[in-house]
């Protein structure tokens, strides 16, 4: 009948005092492994860690960055400058506008 019970992989205690002892010992070990985890994760982690979590975090999305070539850069840079170009001349020709008609209404 042994035999029977060790084949289907029921445990079959031949000493019930070093049971309770070995499973008293694996509470404690447990006990102190979840007073660790919960004291870890109540508190947060120090500051420089912290800082370099952060730090680990930025570089690491740089990295999935699809950076543009040079020659697109170029144009655009080139579009961005046309285009302030092109509002610096209407507004200082708005501006120039509008003190002249000032002038010709103080006069």
């Amino acid at each position: 009948m042994d035999n029977k019970k060790s084949a289907q992989g029921d445990f079959i205690d031949t000493n019930p005092a070093e049971a309770q002892k070995e499973q008293k010992e694996l509470k404690e070990q447990n006990d102190k492994k979840y007073a660790k985890n919960a004291k870890k994760k109540n508190g947060k982690p120090g500051l420089f860690k912290r800082i370099g979590a952060k730090i680990k975090d930025v570089f690491s999305e740089l990295k999935k960055v699809s950076w543009p070539t040079f020659p697109k850069v170029v144009k655009k840079t080139g579009v961005v400058i046309v285009v302030v170009l092109a509002f610096l001349v209407v507004i200082t020709a708005f501006d120039y506008g509008l003190g002249q008609l000032l002038n010709l209404l103080y006069k």
